[in-house]
Protein backbone atom coordinates (compact mmCIF):
# COMPACT_ATOMS: atom_id res chain seq x y z
CA UNK A 1 0.00 0.00 0.00
CA UNK A 2 1.13 3.47 -0.97
CA UNK A 3 0.54 4.82 2.32
CA UNK A 4 3.00 2.74 4.76
CA UNK A 5 6.07 5.36 4.84
CA UNK A 6 8.98 5.22 6.64
CA UNK A 7 7.63 7.07 10.00
CA UNK A 8 4.27 6.28 9.44
CA UNK A 9 1.15 5.55 7.34
CA UNK A 10 0.54 8.70 5.30
CA UNK A 11 -1.41 9.93 1.82
CA UNK A 12 -4.11 11.43 -0.11
CA UNK A 13 -7.33 9.90 1.32
CA UNK A 14 -9.47 7.67 -0.87
CA UNK A 15 -6.48 7.20 -3.19
CA UNK A 16 -3.35 5.91 -1.46
CA UNK A 17 -5.69 4.42 1.09
CA UNK A 18 -9.58 4.25 2.27
CA UNK A 19 -11.42 3.39 4.89
CA UNK A 20 -11.62 -0.23 4.09
CA UNK A 21 -7.68 0.00 4.77
CA UNK A 22 -7.90 1.91 8.40
CA UNK A 23 -10.43 -0.94 9.08
CA UNK A 24 -7.72 -3.63 9.02
CA UNK A 25 -5.16 -1.33 10.41
CA UNK A 26 -7.43 -1.22 13.36
CA UNK A 27 -8.01 -4.97 13.48
CA UNK A 28 -4.74 -6.25 13.17
CA UNK A 29 -2.79 -3.10 14.88
CA UNK A 30 -3.55 -5.04 19.04
CA UNK A 31 -2.19 -8.11 17.25
CA UNK A 32 0.90 -6.38 16.38
CA UNK A 33 1.51 -4.49 19.67
CA UNK A 34 0.08 -7.57 22.19
CA UNK A 35 -2.63 -5.30 23.61
CA UNK A 36 -6.08 -4.67 24.59
CA UNK A 37 -6.65 -1.41 24.70
CA UNK A 38 -5.36 1.53 22.32
CA UNK A 39 -5.31 4.82 22.86
CA UNK A 40 -6.51 7.29 19.72
CA UNK A 41 -6.64 11.00 18.62
CA UNK A 42 -7.31 12.60 15.62
CA UNK A 43 -7.11 16.20 14.10
CA UNK A 44 -9.56 18.12 12.34
CA UNK A 45 -9.25 17.29 8.78
CA UNK A 46 -12.72 16.53 6.65
CA UNK A 47 -11.74 12.77 6.91
CA UNK A 48 -10.62 12.18 10.43
CA UNK A 49 -13.98 11.75 11.52
CA UNK A 50 -14.71 8.66 8.84
CA UNK A 51 -10.90 7.25 9.88
CA UNK A 52 -11.64 7.17 13.11
CA UNK A 53 -14.97 5.29 12.81
CA UNK A 54 -12.93 3.07 10.80
CA UNK A 55 -10.09 2.29 12.32
CA UNK A 56 -12.22 2.10 15.67
CA UNK A 57 -14.63 -0.87 14.09
CA UNK A 58 -11.35 -2.22 13.67
CA UNK A 59 -9.76 -2.60 17.07
CA UNK A 60 -13.10 -3.05 18.35
CA UNK A 61 -13.74 -6.18 16.34
CA UNK A 62 -10.83 -7.48 17.53
CA UNK A 63 -11.72 -7.79 20.94
CA UNK A 64 -10.09 -4.51 21.85
CA UNK A 65 -10.95 -1.50 23.42
CA UNK A 66 -10.49 1.97 21.77
CA UNK A 67 -9.95 5.17 24.48
CA UNK A 68 -11.01 8.25 22.61
CA UNK A 69 -9.09 11.37 23.78
CA UNK A 70 -11.24 13.61 21.16
CA UNK A 71 -9.29 16.28 19.22
CA UNK A 72 -5.46 16.37 19.45
CA UNK A 73 -2.03 17.49 18.88
CA UNK A 74 0.00 14.62 18.19
CA UNK A 75 2.22 15.68 21.36
CA UNK A 76 -0.89 15.19 23.00
CA UNK A 77 -1.21 11.61 22.53
CA UNK A 78 2.50 10.95 22.93
CA UNK A 79 1.69 12.29 26.23
CA UNK A 80 -1.49 10.35 27.30
CA UNK A 81 0.10 7.11 25.46
CA UNK A 82 3.45 7.72 28.34
CA UNK A 83 1.86 8.93 30.90
CA UNK A 84 -1.36 6.70 31.71
CA UNK A 85 0.90 3.73 30.77
CA UNK A 86 -0.57 2.69 26.91
CA UNK A 87 0.73 0.08 25.48
CA UNK A 88 -0.16 1.38 21.70
CA UNK A 89 -2.16 4.67 20.49
CA UNK A 90 -3.02 6.15 16.94
CA UNK A 91 -2.83 9.89 16.32
CA UNK A 92 -4.66 10.32 12.87
CA UNK A 93 -3.41 13.45 11.22
CA UNK A 94 -1.12 14.09 7.61
CA UNK A 95 0.70 16.67 10.22
CA UNK A 96 2.02 19.62 7.46
CA UNK A 97 0.57 18.05 4.69
CA UNK A 98 -1.67 19.32 3.03
CA UNK A 99 -6.07 18.81 3.14
CA UNK A 100 -6.22 16.37 0.68
CA UNK A 101 -3.98 14.02 2.85
CA UNK A 102 -4.09 12.18 6.35
CA UNK A 103 -2.65 9.41 7.96
CA UNK A 104 -2.22 7.28 11.51
CA UNK A 105 0.83 7.83 13.50
CA UNK A 106 1.54 5.13 15.71
CA UNK A 107 3.01 4.43 19.07
CA UNK A 108 3.58 1.58 21.31
CA UNK A 109 4.71 1.97 25.04
CA UNK A 110 6.59 4.75 26.44
CA UNK A 111 5.29 6.71 23.18
CA UNK A 112 8.06 5.06 21.48
CA UNK A 113 7.21 5.54 17.38
CA UNK A 114 6.36 2.41 15.02
CA UNK A 115 8.27 3.17 11.94
CA UNK A 116 8.75 0.80 9.05
CA UNK A 117 11.90 -0.97 10.25
CA UNK A 118 10.10 -1.30 13.95
CA UNK A 119 6.59 -2.68 12.98
CA UNK A 120 5.12 -0.91 10.35
CA UNK A 121 6.50 -3.15 7.76
CA UNK A 122 4.87 -6.35 9.66
CA UNK A 123 1.35 -4.80 9.65
CA UNK A 124 1.36 -3.91 6.03
CA UNK A 125 2.24 -7.94 5.70
CA UNK A 126 -0.70 -8.57 7.90
CA UNK A 127 -3.06 -6.46 6.23
CA UNK A 128 -2.16 -7.71 3.12
CA UNK A 129 -2.21 -11.53 3.98
CA UNK A 130 -4.18 -12.24 7.10
CA UNK A 131 -7.55 -13.70 7.23
CA UNK A 132 -10.04 -10.99 9.42
CA UNK A 133 -12.00 -13.71 12.08
CA UNK A 134 -14.82 -11.56 13.54
CA UNK A 135 -16.20 -13.25 17.26
CA UNK A 136 -19.48 -11.48 17.52
CA UNK A 137 -19.31 -12.12 21.46
CA UNK A 138 -15.58 -10.76 22.10
CA UNK A 139 -16.68 -7.05 20.77
CA UNK A 140 -14.38 -4.31 22.47
CA UNK A 141 -15.52 -0.98 23.39
CA UNK A 142 -15.14 2.98 22.97
CA UNK A 143 -14.49 5.13 26.32
CA UNK A 144 -14.00 8.63 26.01
CA UNK A 145 -10.83 10.03 27.95
CA UNK A 146 -10.24 13.25 28.64
CA UNK A 147 -6.79 14.50 29.12
CA UNK A 148 -6.59 17.87 27.83
CA UNK A 149 -6.24 19.24 31.47
CA UNK A 150 -3.58 17.44 32.31
CA UNK A 151 -1.74 18.12 29.42
CA UNK A 152 -2.05 21.93 29.66
CA UNK A 153 -0.97 21.92 33.31
CA UNK A 154 1.93 19.61 32.63
CA UNK A 155 3.43 22.19 29.74
CA UNK A 156 2.24 25.07 31.97
CA UNK A 157 4.64 23.67 34.57
CA UNK A 158 8.09 24.74 32.46
CA UNK A 159 6.49 28.14 31.28
CA UNK A 160 8.01 30.99 33.94
CA UNK A 161 7.30 34.87 33.56
CA UNK A 162 7.84 35.45 29.86
CA UNK A 163 5.82 39.19 30.15
CA UNK A 164 8.94 41.28 29.07
CA UNK A 165 8.00 39.54 26.18
CA UNK A 166 5.63 40.73 22.68
CA UNK A 167 5.25 37.86 20.71
CA UNK A 168 3.53 37.07 17.53
CA UNK A 169 1.98 33.55 17.00
CA UNK A 170 0.89 31.74 13.79
CA UNK A 171 -1.05 28.31 14.64
CA UNK A 172 -1.37 27.65 10.70
CA UNK A 173 -5.17 26.90 11.62
CA UNK A 174 -4.29 23.73 12.71
CA UNK A 175 -4.08 21.68 16.29
CA UNK A 176 -1.91 23.86 18.22
CA UNK A 177 -4.88 26.37 18.13
CA UNK A 178 -6.81 23.93 20.11
CA UNK A 179 -4.73 24.30 23.64
CA UNK A 180 -1.75 27.55 22.62
CA UNK A 181 -4.42 30.23 24.55
CA UNK A 182 -4.70 28.14 27.69
CA UNK A 183 -1.29 27.96 27.91
CA UNK A 184 0.44 31.32 26.07
CA UNK A 185 -3.01 33.23 27.71
CA UNK A 186 -4.11 36.14 25.67
CA UNK A 187 -1.30 38.66 25.68
CA UNK A 188 0.37 37.35 22.74
CA UNK A 189 -0.90 38.39 19.12
CA UNK A 190 -2.54 35.47 17.66
CA UNK A 191 -2.80 34.90 13.82
CA UNK A 192 -5.00 31.72 12.04
CA UNK A 193 -5.73 30.07 15.48
CA UNK A 194 -9.15 28.52 14.40
CA UNK A 195 -9.04 25.33 13.49
CA UNK A 196 -9.81 25.07 9.98
CA UNK A 197 -8.05 21.83 8.65
CA UNK A 198 -8.88 23.06 5.17
CA UNK A 199 -6.27 25.20 5.76
CA UNK A 200 -7.80 28.17 3.85
CA UNK A 201 -4.42 30.95 5.22
CA UNK A 202 -1.53 28.92 3.88
CA UNK A 203 -0.54 25.21 4.05
CA UNK A 204 0.48 24.18 7.55
CA UNK A 205 4.15 23.42 6.83
CA UNK A 206 6.78 26.45 8.26
CA UNK A 207 9.23 24.80 6.29
CA UNK A 208 8.18 26.78 3.13
CA UNK A 209 9.17 30.47 2.82
CA UNK A 210 5.70 31.51 1.64
CA UNK A 211 3.96 30.08 4.94
CA UNK A 212 5.71 31.99 7.03
CA UNK A 213 5.38 35.29 5.09
CA UNK A 214 1.88 36.28 6.84
CA UNK A 215 4.00 35.93 10.06
CA UNK A 216 7.16 37.54 9.28
CA UNK A 217 4.81 40.72 8.43
CA UNK A 218 3.10 40.27 11.77
CA UNK A 219 6.18 40.56 13.49
CA UNK A 220 7.51 43.36 12.22
CA UNK A 221 3.96 45.57 12.54
CA UNK A 222 3.40 44.21 16.32
CA UNK A 223 7.53 44.80 16.74
CA UNK A 224 7.57 41.30 18.34
CA UNK A 225 10.10 39.80 20.34
CA UNK A 226 10.01 36.83 18.30
CA UNK A 227 7.30 34.92 15.84
CA UNK A 228 6.55 31.32 16.68
CA UNK A 229 4.54 29.17 14.01
CA UNK A 230 3.28 25.89 14.51
CA UNK A 231 3.06 23.12 11.95
CA UNK A 232 -0.80 20.96 11.27
CA UNK A 233 -0.53 18.54 14.25
CA UNK A 234 1.75 20.65 16.59
CA UNK A 235 4.78 18.72 16.75
CA UNK A 236 6.63 21.18 14.94
CA UNK A 237 7.93 24.65 15.62
CA UNK A 238 9.63 27.53 14.04
CA UNK A 239 10.65 30.67 14.15
CA UNK A 240 11.12 34.22 13.49
CA UNK A 241 13.55 36.79 14.76
CA UNK A 242 12.36 40.70 15.80
CA UNK A 243 13.76 41.91 12.05
CA UNK A 244 11.45 39.27 10.68
CA UNK A 245 14.46 37.18 9.61
CA UNK A 246 13.16 33.56 9.50
CA UNK A 247 15.20 31.36 11.93
CA UNK A 248 17.19 28.09 10.58
CA UNK A 249 15.61 25.32 12.88
CA UNK A 250 18.98 23.66 13.74
CA UNK A 251 20.38 26.80 15.58
CA UNK A 252 17.17 26.51 18.03
CA UNK A 253 18.99 23.81 19.22
CA UNK A 254 22.03 25.66 20.26
CA UNK A 255 19.52 28.39 21.96
CA UNK A 256 18.15 25.45 23.98
CA UNK A 257 21.41 24.79 25.41
CA UNK A 258 21.54 28.37 27.30
CA UNK A 259 18.16 26.48 28.77
CA UNK A 260 18.95 23.23 29.66
CA UNK A 261 23.27 22.55 30.09
CA UNK A 262 24.81 25.17 31.97
CA UNK A 263 27.87 23.08 32.56
CA UNK A 264 26.02 19.57 33.09
CA UNK A 265 27.70 17.49 30.67
CA UNK A 266 24.44 15.88 29.15
CA UNK A 267 24.06 14.41 26.09
CA UNK A 268 22.32 16.43 23.06
CA UNK A 269 20.46 14.60 20.20
CA UNK A 270 21.11 16.64 16.39
CA UNK A 271 20.30 15.18 13.22
CA UNK A 272 22.89 14.80 10.28
CA UNK A 273 22.35 18.12 9.19
CA UNK A 274 23.05 20.49 11.59
CA UNK A 275 25.20 23.37 11.57
CA UNK A 276 28.34 22.63 12.85
CA UNK A 277 28.12 25.60 14.99
CA UNK A 278 25.72 24.02 16.84
CA UNK A 279 27.37 20.97 18.16
CA UNK A 280 30.48 23.68 18.80
CA UNK A 281 28.07 25.99 20.79
CA UNK A 282 26.91 22.87 22.59
CA UNK A 283 30.34 22.13 23.60
CA UNK A 284 30.96 25.84 25.03
CA UNK A 285 27.94 25.34 27.10
CA UNK A 286 29.22 22.07 28.84
CA UNK A 287 27.02 19.20 26.81
CA UNK A 288 27.92 16.64 24.63
CA UNK A 289 26.67 16.62 20.60
CA UNK A 290 25.23 12.93 19.38
CA UNK A 291 24.85 13.09 16.15
CA UNK A 292 21.91 10.90 14.45
CA UNK A 293 19.60 10.26 11.51
CA UNK A 294 16.45 12.01 10.08
CA UNK A 295 13.05 11.47 11.49
CA UNK A 296 11.25 11.67 14.87
CA UNK A 297 11.45 7.34 14.27
CA UNK A 298 15.28 7.45 14.45
CA UNK A 299 15.43 10.37 16.57
CA UNK A 300 13.52 9.26 19.64
CA UNK A 301 14.74 5.95 20.03
CA UNK A 302 18.21 7.67 19.87
CA UNK A 303 17.56 10.15 22.36
CA UNK A 304 16.53 7.47 24.83
CA UNK A 305 19.22 5.11 24.43
CA UNK A 306 21.51 7.88 25.05
CA UNK A 307 19.65 9.61 27.78
CA UNK A 308 19.94 12.75 26.07
CA UNK A 309 18.32 15.34 28.05
CA UNK A 310 17.07 17.29 24.64
CA UNK A 311 17.23 17.08 21.04
CA UNK A 312 16.32 18.52 17.98
CA UNK A 313 16.16 18.44 14.08
CA UNK A 314 16.59 20.94 10.92
CA UNK A 315 12.46 20.09 10.19
CA UNK A 316 11.61 21.84 13.47
CA UNK A 317 11.12 18.72 16.07
CA UNK A 318 12.71 19.05 19.44
CA UNK A 319 12.77 15.91 21.96
CA UNK A 320 12.35 16.42 25.35
CA UNK A 321 13.95 13.86 28.01
CA UNK A 322 11.05 15.21 30.38
CA UNK A 323 8.18 14.93 27.80
CA UNK A 324 8.85 11.39 27.66
CA UNK A 325 11.76 11.41 25.13
CA UNK A 326 9.31 12.87 22.54
CA UNK A 327 8.83 15.83 20.84
CA UNK A 328 6.20 18.77 20.98
CA UNK A 329 6.10 21.84 19.57
CA UNK A 330 4.48 23.92 22.18
CA UNK A 331 6.94 22.72 24.91
CA UNK A 332 9.88 23.79 22.28
CA UNK A 333 8.54 27.22 22.09
CA UNK A 334 8.17 27.63 25.84
CA UNK A 335 11.85 26.72 26.50
CA UNK A 336 13.12 29.31 23.44
CA UNK A 337 10.64 32.19 25.40
CA UNK A 338 12.19 31.01 28.78
CA UNK A 339 16.15 31.60 27.08
CA UNK A 340 14.74 34.55 25.54
CA UNK A 341 12.79 36.64 28.41
CA UNK A 342 16.10 35.83 30.61
CA UNK A 343 18.41 37.68 27.21
CA UNK A 344 15.71 40.44 27.15
CA UNK A 345 16.14 41.81 30.68
CA UNK A 346 19.99 41.63 29.67
CA UNK A 347 18.84 44.00 26.59
CA UNK A 348 19.68 40.79 24.15
CA UNK A 349 17.56 40.24 21.36
CA UNK A 350 16.78 37.00 19.50
CA UNK A 351 18.84 37.71 16.41
CA UNK A 352 22.31 38.61 18.63
CA UNK A 353 21.56 35.10 20.01
CA UNK A 354 21.30 33.83 16.87
CA UNK A 355 24.38 35.15 16.05
CA UNK A 356 26.59 34.24 18.57
CA UNK A 357 25.65 30.74 17.75
CA UNK A 358 25.78 30.82 13.68
CA UNK A 359 29.15 31.22 12.32
CA UNK A 360 29.02 29.71 9.02
CA UNK A 361 27.94 29.79 5.38
CA UNK A 362 24.46 27.51 5.51
CA UNK A 363 22.51 26.42 1.92
CA UNK A 364 19.75 25.06 4.10
CA UNK A 365 18.01 21.65 2.27
CA UNK A 366 18.30 21.62 -1.47
CA UNK A 367 16.02 19.29 -2.97
CA UNK A 368 16.90 17.25 -6.41
CA UNK A 369 14.84 15.46 -8.44
CA UNK A 370 16.80 11.98 -9.42
CA UNK A 371 15.58 9.12 -10.35
CA UNK A 372 19.31 6.91 -9.65
CA UNK A 373 19.33 8.25 -6.11
CA UNK A 374 22.16 5.50 -5.59
CA UNK A 375 24.51 6.16 -8.55
CA UNK A 376 24.06 9.76 -8.06
CA UNK A 377 24.98 9.80 -4.32
CA UNK A 378 28.50 6.99 -5.26
CA UNK A 379 29.11 9.14 -7.98
CA UNK A 380 29.87 12.31 -5.11
CA UNK A 381 31.39 10.09 -2.75
CA UNK A 382 33.57 8.87 -5.78
CA UNK A 383 34.58 12.71 -6.58
CA UNK A 384 35.01 14.03 -2.84
CA UNK A 385 36.45 10.64 -0.68
CA UNK A 386 39.96 11.36 -1.15
CA UNK A 387 40.15 15.27 -1.31
CA UNK A 388 41.64 15.69 1.99
CA UNK A 389 38.46 14.57 4.61
CA UNK A 390 38.10 14.98 7.62
CA UNK A 391 35.18 13.11 9.10
CA UNK A 392 33.21 10.59 7.45
CA UNK A 393 29.38 9.45 8.56
CA UNK A 394 27.80 6.71 6.92
CA UNK A 395 24.27 6.63 8.01
CA UNK A 396 21.49 8.50 6.58
CA UNK A 397 23.03 8.92 3.48
CA UNK A 398 26.62 10.01 4.16
CA UNK A 399 28.15 13.22 5.56
CA UNK A 400 31.27 13.70 4.16
CA UNK A 401 33.16 16.99 6.39
CA UNK A 402 36.23 18.92 5.54
CA UNK A 403 38.24 21.84 7.27
CA UNK A 404 36.56 24.45 5.51
CA UNK A 405 33.33 23.20 5.05
CA UNK A 406 30.92 19.84 4.97
CA UNK A 407 27.59 18.57 2.59
CA UNK A 408 25.37 15.48 3.83
CA UNK A 409 23.64 14.18 0.54
CA UNK A 410 20.61 12.16 1.49
CA UNK A 411 17.71 10.04 0.12
CA UNK A 412 13.74 11.19 1.04
CA UNK A 413 11.94 8.39 2.03
CA UNK A 414 8.97 9.11 1.07
CA UNK A 415 9.53 11.50 -2.19
CA UNK A 416 12.11 10.45 -5.16
CA UNK A 417 14.53 13.28 -4.34
CA UNK A 418 17.67 13.66 -2.89
CA UNK A 419 18.90 16.28 -0.26
CA UNK A 420 21.03 18.34 0.44
CA UNK A 421 22.94 20.30 2.85
CA UNK A 422 26.24 22.07 2.38
CA UNK A 423 27.82 24.57 5.11
CA UNK A 424 31.14 26.48 4.33
CA UNK A 425 33.10 28.79 6.63
CA UNK A 426 32.00 31.93 4.00
CA UNK A 427 29.97 31.74 1.48
CA UNK A 428 32.67 32.07 -1.54
CA UNK A 429 33.51 28.69 -0.68
CA UNK A 430 29.67 27.55 -0.05
CA UNK A 431 28.69 28.89 -3.30
CA UNK A 432 31.76 26.79 -4.99
CA UNK A 433 31.28 23.56 -3.21
CA UNK A 434 27.47 23.81 -3.86
CA UNK A 435 27.77 24.33 -7.43
CA UNK A 436 30.53 21.55 -8.03
CA UNK A 437 27.74 18.89 -6.21
CA UNK A 438 25.11 20.68 -8.40
CA UNK A 439 27.14 19.74 -11.68
CA UNK A 440 27.68 15.99 -10.40
CA UNK A 441 24.16 15.67 -9.20
CA UNK A 442 22.82 17.04 -13.17
CA UNK A 443 23.89 14.16 -14.93
CA UNK A 444 21.48 12.05 -12.82
CA UNK A 445 18.49 14.30 -12.99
Amino acid sequence: MKAFKAYDIRGIYNKDFNKEDVYKIGYFLPVLLQTDKILVGYDARLSSDEIFTALSEGITDSGSDVYDIGLATTPMVYFATARYEFSASVQITASHNSREYNGLKISREKALPVGYESGLSELEKMISEQEINIKKDNKGKIYRKDIKEDYINFQKSFLKDISNLDISIDCSNGMAALIIKEIMGESPTYIYDNIDCTFPNHEPNPLIEKNVADLKKEVINNKSDLGIIFDGDGDRVMFVDEQGNFISPDLIIGVMADYFLNEKNEKVLHDIRTSRAVSEYIIKNGGKPHMWKVGHAYAKRKLREIDGIYGGELAGHYYFRDFFYCDSGILASIIVLNVLSDYRKRGKKISEIINSIAKYSFSGEINFEVKEKEKAMEALKEFFIEKDLTQFYDFDGYRIEFKDWWFNIRPSNTEPYLRLVVEAEDDQVLNEKTMTIKNILKKFT
